[in-house]
């Protein structure tokens, strides 16, 4: 079949949309990039779709620091909102930002529940502190010259890991993955006799059991499938499916009884979203200048030297889990998109530096941890997002998440984490690009992605990884070969692992 501009030859040129959206597309350079609205917009969605629970997560842990969970869900939303339209309008990247849930652990685990005696304004502090070192270093150069002084290696392992570590987190957040108290995790059990393992239960905020994991392991299935097929937008198709069937099965487990499913529904509430507002502004939005720098109750318990100490540690871990988990998210999504330049450096990649610079600040301000690029965000680069469009789709559905706050809720992590467990299977595919014959690259390489899958943790992969590389390199008599931004990087990583 001959297609439009064989019917059309006196015009070969394909016709251009006219108006405001030819604006947009020469603003994006959609049509440029080889992408079109139907594909970014899909994309969009995907991600948004796939980093929407980070707004419930995020809201969970802090509420258990004293904070309301609507201020908390607010002060999250306001912060993916603002960092994913500053992706959009500054990189024009396709890349979503939210609160980083290794910094709102390590915030809300480490700092505000390990009785350090600190506060939740104390610790929006070295949020911000955080986006102007940041601000800073990327203003400079600096940032970029920390990122080249990653070895090669390295580089090559990041989107390995990251695709191991997102797909390990959509399968705990799916219940595929198990926490084991003799050997730390396991996997999912399906057995159906009596006695066996539930159907569906309620665990520390997460359903497990054998629908939603089972529900999980279809939906990946069903996006393979589609994908062999070339079916558009079959990471999107796959979540919907997954929701759908999800409650479905779920309707039909309360109808037999089953506690879990039973509670699942009686959890269904429209509560009023304004309220959350007012919580936010009451308890989250400037207090990081109302009341965060009052260190006194601190101090007056234990004195000048410890507050420093803790303020040099804590700023430290802040900035390199955000540094380095931004490195690797922006080079493992760009490097499966196809976003590299002939370096192999991420297209944009100052613009993309400043836009986390400058939402880890605006998040500060607005009472969440570290807004910062989310691995997650990648779903929607696998997707055939490629323009700053996909992120601006992303930040709007966001927006509107903030005033459907229980709606968000229903996207199960079940169908989410099958997603994940896809992208992390796509972005194995530069692990060819390692040179496993070297034994210092395939070490360097190796305890790069496994450190971030089972040490939970990007930054740290990445430490362990650059420290191997060093030490290899140096006792083979290869010193020259190491760069001094790599020695700085790789001093600051040991500090890191000595005092945090």
């Amino acid at each position: 079949m001959d297609d439009v501009t064989n019917e059309l030859p006196e015009d070969p040129t394909p016709p251009k949309k006219k108006g405001f959206l030819e604006k947009i597309d020469t603003y994006f350079g959609i049509t440029a990039a080889g992408s079109n609205f139907k594909r970014e917009m899909i994309a969009g969605l995907t991600t948004f779709m796939a980093m929407v629970y980070i707004l419930m997560v995020t809201a969970g842990m802090f509420e258990k620091t004293g904070v309301s969970y609507g201020a908390a869900y607010i002060a999250t939303a306001v912060g993916a909102v603002a960092g994913t339209m500053i992706m959009a309008f500054v990189a024009k990247m396709p890349l979503a930002q939210a609160s980083g849930m290794g910094i709102t652990a390590f915030i809300v685990h480490n700092l505000l529940l390990a009785g350090t005696g600190l506060t939740y304004a104390n610790c929006m502090v070295f949020t911000l502190i955080d986006g102007v070192v940041f601000l800073i270093l990327t203003v400079t150069g600096l940032r970029r010259k920390i990122f080249e002084a990653i070895p090669k290696a390295v580089r090559h392992a990041i989107p390995v890991g990251i695709g191991l570590f997102i797909a390990f987190i959509g399968m705990q957040n799916a219940g595929v993955i198990l926490g084991n108290p003799s050997t730390l995790v396991s996997f999912a059990s399906f057995n159906v006799l009596p006695g066996g393992a539930s159907f569906m239960e309620l665990n520390d905020g997460t359903y497990i059991g054998i629908l939603p994991a089972l529900i999980a392991l279809i939906g990946v299935i069903a996006i393979a499938v589609m994908s062999k097929r070339n079916m558009k937008g079959a990471i999107l198709w796959g979540i919907l499916g997954c929701t759908g069937l999800f409650y479905a099965c779920a309707g039909i487990g309360y109808a037999c009884g089953s506690a879990g499913c039973e509670a699942l529904f009686k959890a269904f509430s429209i509560s009023d979203p304004f309220s959350a507002f007012a919580d936010w502004g009451t308890q989250s939005v400037g207090k990081v200048f109302t009341e965060g720098f009052n260190f006194r109750p601190y101090l007056e318990t234990h004195g000048a030297w410890s507050l420093a100490l803790l303020i040099f540690t804590s700023a430290l871990s802040l900035c390199m889990l955000d540094m380095f988990d931004t490195i690797g998210t922006l080079y493992g999504a760009c490097a499966r998109g196809g976003l590299l330049d002939e370096s192999g450096t991420p297209i944009r990649m100052d613009r993309m530096m400043l836009s986390n610079a400058l939402a880890a600040t605006v998040g500060a301000i607005a009472g969440t941890s570290t807004v910062t690029t989310c691995a997650e965000s990648s779903s929607g680069v696998v997707a055939g997002g490629k323009t700053g469009f996909t992120a601006l789709t992303s930040a709007v559905l966001f927006l509107i998440a903030m005033f459907l706050s229980p709606i968000a809720q229903l996207i199960p992590s079940c169908a989410t984490g099958a997603a994940l467990m896809w992208v992390g299977v796509l972005m194995m595919t530069s692990v060819t690009d390692i040179d496993w014959k070297d034994p210092c690259d395939a070490l360097a390489a190796f305890l790069t992605f496994v450190v971030m899958v089972l040490g939970y943790s990007i930054t740290k992969g990445i430490g362990i990884g650059i420290l191997a590389y060093i030490i290899v390199t140096v006792c083979t008599g290869k010193i020259k070969e190491i760069t001094v931004p790599t020695w700085v990087i790789g001093a600051l990583f040991l500090v890191t692992f000595l005092l945090t």
